[in-house]
């Protein structure tokens, strides 16, 4: 038993280290902006390889050099109330977790049709803040089981606890990704609009917080068969509720 006590504790050592250099990351991000995400790297590999010259882009923007409809579209679309919650919304993430569970069942339950399944299937659900979906995209993999989801959970926390709630937005409007290849809102309005992120308008920074839950299927039509999002739809929803976000916290500190 002395090999399983040993065991257990360089587990448990690992553990502990890990979340040190989480800390210590993340408080370097109160000064230093971060150069890229785990799940930009990914990308970067999947898109590049070993070639030096890429097609990956990418550009830092000030959070008050942004445009303030982008950031009220964003919020619309991902995180309506990120400026009050703690990072994160337990009613949002159960009903994902259902969701989810039917998704799955369903898919199931169609597999003698797959030739139509395939054409009518749906990306799963989130109910992630955007500091979840900050804490995902920054340190883990895509992949979904039960301790990644804990992991996030922890960064999350942690991400809360160090950073003040613009720095948190900014940190994701400059991470996230806009498109294959596209990470950034200095590169995405770039890219479709040939503008600067602080001229963006009304429409088309609804158009862009659109295709946050699907961006490969906003930029290339060739991911949109497993993406089932009416994308004018979406952007028509955003529109409307754009005036009714708070961009600063009303009850909480950060």
């Amino acid at each position: 038993m002395r090999w399983l006590s040993y065991f257990l504790k360089c587990i448990f050592g690992g553990f502990i280290a890990m979340q040190i250099y989480f800390v210590i990351q993340i408080g370097l991000w109160v000064f230093i902006n971060p150069s890229s995400t785990a799940f930009q790297r990914a990308e970067d590999w999947r898109l590049c390889g070993l070639r030096w010259a890429c097609a990956v882009q990418s550009s830092w923007v000030p959070y008050n050099n942004i445009s303030v409809d982008l950031k009220r579209a964003v919020l619309v679309s991902e995180d309506d109330i990120f400026f009050q919650h703690l990072g994160v919304r337990v009613d949002d993430m159960q009903k994902a977790w259902v969701k989810n569970a039917q998704s799955k069942q369903s898919k199931q339950s169609k597999q003698s049709n797959s030739a139509n399944s395939a054409q009518s299937s749906t990306a799963l659900r989130g109910g992630s803040t955007i500091t979840q979906q900050l804490a995902k995209n920054l340190f883990l993999s895509s992949e979904q089981h039960y301790f990644r989801k804990g992991q996030e959970l922890i960064i999350t926390g942690l991400l809360e606890l160090i950073l003040p709630k613009k720095r948190l937005f900014e940190i994701y409007l400059n991470s996230v990704e806009w498109g294959e290849g596209i990470f950034g809102i200095g590169a995405a309005s770039q890219h479709y609009f040939g503008i600067a992120p602080n001229a963006l308008g009304r429409e088309q920074s609804a158009a862009l917080a659109s295709a946050l839950p699907a961006p490969k299927c906003f930029d290339k039509a060739q991911y949109c068969r497993k993406a089932n999002i009416h994308f004018p739809t979406r952007q028509n929803f955003i529109l409307e509720n754009m005036d009714r976000v708070a961009l600063a916290s009303t009850t909480l500190k950060k």
